[in-house]
């Protein structure tokens, strides 16, 4: 789920291409009051003006979080049974020096960054099981495990390996493209510099070309950051998908990969290698409303609890269990989840997580994801839906909108569904907060989600009785709906209504979520 962003159809399928800028802080801002399709949030202060809230601890499970930017510092939870720095588990809560949350992704020999992919964990897995083995004399489970081998793992990880080092290819021509202009014109990369530019080759020749067009459609900064950032991305994930990553995760974090029960390890190293996703993350729900610096947060009155159990690559399902179990354990009542997958070959440790979390009343939100599918056909994991059969009440499942409305409100990326979506949230081109004290936009449901915990948040803030299952109702019965048809996410002409592409057909909304819950919606 950690990814850039969408398609520059010219090079490589994880560039944004800017657009018209979005107005500021617009997922806060209201459909009505402002005739823009953010939370509504801050009409929502508007209506509770005079009201009390108590202070929520809302957890982000991510791929770590800044907690020193100027933005968040003042918002970060801090353990009360905990003594920094000291080596000692003061609160008895299996974790050292968790002063303002955990990694599970870290250890004495170091901190993960980059994970191969679900798909090829289970394939090398696979692979090394079934290699040498005489196929005729195997039991009845070991034969249905190499038939789905054969006819689906197999297959699915040699196309999916091809792709990315397709891709990795292409990222790596473009940044070598980049990094000649800087080192021949010796001035940052611009459109002045591609000019002053000459080619020795016949594909620099044709890069510069097209480089014309795609200057024009997003700045030569922001295009330099990209590739950047998606070269390291996705140029590893290929490297890491070809190897025997279990070995290299005993190794950094010390923890046993094929033990799902495994409950205590990581270390305290929550910023971890990479920052930007989770602290992007972390700023859209709360970051410091009203002091002149950054943004506002949608929620005015949380804790942030940072997890960090999300590298680049897919995340391991015992990490996402016992960091869903850790936040409730430490008093979160609103997790958020901006990632996923398509395999989970230990989801019932993840169920057990769920149906925890949902025992100690912790509303849980999740990013519905970003490869424009229909969820009904091919959902993603984690999920709401358990192995016995039972959905998990305490779930919210978000796609991402954007702030315009018309056939374009639906973000082009976002996954959605009919039976499997909640409802839409502010989640294209939204400017928050990364590491350093800095701050950037970036578009997916990694956005729409957290935009939604601050919704969640806030309600839970100044209604402390309601339920996680309750707030999860209120704002299914509050979106602000939309009657005309959008475009299809992924398809270029089809248009389709919102009915076809959540349950709700609407977009989350604070204020008249605000407006049910005081008595002040006409029935």
């Amino acid at each position: 789920m950690k990814k850039i962003s969408i398609l520059i159809g010219l090079f490589i399928s994880t560039i944004t291409i800017a657009q018209k800028k979005a107005p500021d802080n617009w997922q806060t801002l209201d459909p009505t009051a402002d005739k823009v399709y953010g939370t509504g949030a801050e009409e929502a202060y508007k209506t509770l003006k005079g009201k009390t809230s108590q202070t929520i601890i809302v957890a982000v499970i991510d791929g770590g979080t800044d907690v020193d930017h100027e933005d968040l510092k003042n918002i970060i939870w801090t353990n009360p049974g905990e003594i920094p720095d000291n080596g000692i588990d003061d609160d008895k809560n299996g974790y050292i020096d968790d002063v303002h949350g955990w990694s599970f992704l870290g250890g004495k020999n170091g901190d993960i960054n980059y994970e191969a992919t679900e798909l090829a964990r289970m394939y090398q897995k696979m692979n090394k099981k079934f290699k040498n083995v005489n196929t005729a004399s195997l039991s009845d489970a070991d034969a249905k495990e190499y038939k789905e081998f054969q006819d689906k793992i197999k297959p699915e990880y040699l196309k999916a390996q091809a792709q990315a080092d397709q891709q990795a290819q292409q990222l790596a021509v473009l940044s070598d493209f980049i990094n000649k202009v800087k080192t021949q014109t010796k001035q940052p990369f611009s459109k002045d510099a591609v000019k002053q530019f000459v080619p020795d080759n016949a594909q620099d020749e044709m890069i510069k070309k097209r480089m014309k067009v795609i200057l024009a459609l997003i700045s030569a900064k922001d295009l330099d950051e990209q590739v950047t950032q998606g070269a390291n991305m996705i140029i590893n994930n290929a490297k890491y998908n070809k190897l025997n990553v279990d070995s290299i995760r005993q190794y950094i974090v010390g923890d046993d990969p094929n033990n799902p029960n495994e409950r205590y390890y990581g270390n305290n190293h929550i910023k971890g290698p990479d920052a930007l996703h989770g602290s992007h993350v972390a700023g859209i729900i709360a970051a410091i409303r009203n002091n002149s610096i950054g943004i506002n947060g949608i929620a005015d009155n949380v804790k942030i609890m940072v997890v960090r159990a999300v590298p680049d690559g897919d995340e391991r399902d015992k990490d996402i269990a016992n960091a869903i179990r850790y936040a409730v354990d430490n008093g979160a009542k609103v997790i958020n989840m901006s990632f996923g997958k398509y395999y989970s070959p230990d989801k019932k440790v993840v169920d057990e997580a769920v149906q925890y979390a949902l025992s100690k009343d912790v509303l849980l939100i999740h990013a519905a994801g970003n490869e424009s599918k229909d969820k009904d056909v091919e959902n993603s994991y984690p999920s709401r839906d358990m192995l016995d059969g039972t959905t998990a009440s305490n779930w919210i499942e978000v796609g991402a909108s954007s702030y315009k409305k018309g056939k374009k409100l639906v973000g082009d990326f976002s996954n959605y569904g009919k039976t499997k979506v909640d409802f839409f949230a502010p989640g294209v081109d939204i400017y928050s907060t990364i590491p350093d004290n800095k701050y950037t936009t970036e578009s997916g449901t990694s956005m729409a989600s957290p935009a939604t915990a601050g919704v969640a948040a806030l309600l839970r803030e100044y209604f402390p009785d309601l339920k996680a299952a309750d707030v999860r109702t209120v704002l299914m019965k509050t979106v602000v709906t939309y009657k005309k048809k959008v475009k299809v996410p992924g398809k270029k002409k089809a248009k389709i209504k919102m009915t076809e592409l959540c349950i709700t057909a609407g977009f989350v909304n604070a204020n008249n979520a605000v407006k049910e819950l005081l008595g002040m919606n006409k029935k």
